[in-house]
């Protein structure tokens, strides 16, 4: 059986799960009881792996925690890790994406916050700089909020080109940067807003999810506010792909670790409701880019279901097969040890799950 750590954000604390005997998963936690945790990372590029949590505090405040013994001690840094220079005129109100940079960056962390702004760690982690060019781009004061508050909450690189950037606002848009984060332009050719007067505007979208093609960089698929996306020039354009999915609303999108063409969906009804269309528990694949989708519910509950899957809380490990997993808002997870074909219930009677990471770390 793979070495995978499975690490699942709730709004009270961390879960940190390791397969068991018999098929099963044995977790650990809650690590930081009574703190909202929306971003993890789990950074195996260096000699031993290292666990970065963003937990929320109502008492101390946001902060970034990190751990070189998969949880066994966590270490906070004496001085805020992530923190607004002043004359910004805000503070940090949560840490919404910690996202790792390639291979060739081995030290690089990227952090997505709220409000909508970007750090970059050089350290593992240890701390982070001020993206200073996105705080300043002259459309940040359009930016709306969506349900959520206004927050850079997706981080998008390249492996091909570490100066290369994509980040995901909402409810900015998509936003590309070509060197390194100096410079910024807005990247929503195609994407629809549905709730603007303008529904085809150069920026303002309520983008909720992307992520990048193992195989073939410039793809990438894109989970909107309403329609699922693809771009096959580097987020240059956006066509929708949502024919065969039962709603074209959702929060998350996520992508095989090393097949190109294959992508996982969790769609949601729009509305006041935001349930599981047919209130049916489905994941949706492709295995052709969008072209067409196929429901994988083998293991999944029958009965009428309420849990909606929020955007970081669909993922894929990196392990062969892939393994892909998901929590809900019910505080159940599920997973699948065959790419998607078959999942099964790993924990229940969690907090409200906000996301999850894994990988192999053996």
């Amino acid at each position: 059986m793979n070495d995978v750590l499975l690490a699942v954000g709730t709004r009270k604390g961390l879960f940190l799960g390791r397969p068991g005997g018999r098929g099963g998963w044995d977790f650990t936690g809650p690590h930081f009881p009574m703190q909202a945790v929306y971003s993890v990372g789990i950074d195996t590029r260096g000699d031993r792996p290292r666990l970065l949590a963003g937990a929320d505090s109502s008492h101390w405040g946001p902060s970034v925690f990190r751990s070189d013994d998969l949880g066994g001690s966590w270490h906070e840094p004496a001085e805020p890790a992530v923190k607004f220079p002043e004359g910004t005129g805000t503070s940090l109100e949560r840490v919404w994406q910690l996202q790792l940079a390639g291979s060739d960056e081995p030290g690089v962390v990227y952090a997505g916050t709220q409000p909508g702004a970007l750090f970059r760690s050089e350290d593992g982690g240890e701390t982070f700089a001020f993206v200073r060019s996105l705080w300043d781009h002259p459309q940040r004061p359009e930016w709306g909020e969506g349900f959520g508050g206004q927050a850079v909450h997706t981080v998008v690189t390249d492996p091909r080109d570490p100066r290369a950037l994509m980040v995901a606002v909402s409810s900015g848009g998509v936003y590309r940067s070509a060197d390194g984060g100096e410079s910024w332009a807005p990247s929503n050719s195609g994407l629809k807003a549905d709730f603007l007067p303008d529904q085809y505007p150069e920026f303002g979208q309520c983008v909720h999810k992307i992520a990048r093609d193992p195989v073939d960089p410039d793809r990438l698929y894109l989970q909107n506010h309403g329609g699922v996306y693809r771009s096959d020039d580097g987020g240059a354009h956006w066509s929708e792909i949502s024919d065969g999915l039962p709603a074209d609303f959702g929060f998350a999108v996520a992508v095989h670790p090393r097949r190109g063409g294959v992508a996982y969906v969790f769609p949601a009804s729009d509305g006041s409701d935001r349930y599981p269309p047919g209130y049916r528990c489905r994941v949706f694949r492709t295995e052709d880019a969008g072209a067409s989708w196929e429901e994988r519910c083998a293991g999944l509950p029958g009965e009428p279901h309420y849990g909606v899957v929020l955007r970081d809380a669909l993922r894929t490990d990196d392990a062969d097969p892939a393994g892909v997993y998901f929590g809900n808002r019910n505080g159940e997870v599920y997973a699948s040890a065959d790419e998607g074909e078959s999942w099964r219930q790993i924990a229940r009677h969690l907090p409200d799950v906000l996301c999850v990471r894994a990988a192999v770390v053996g």
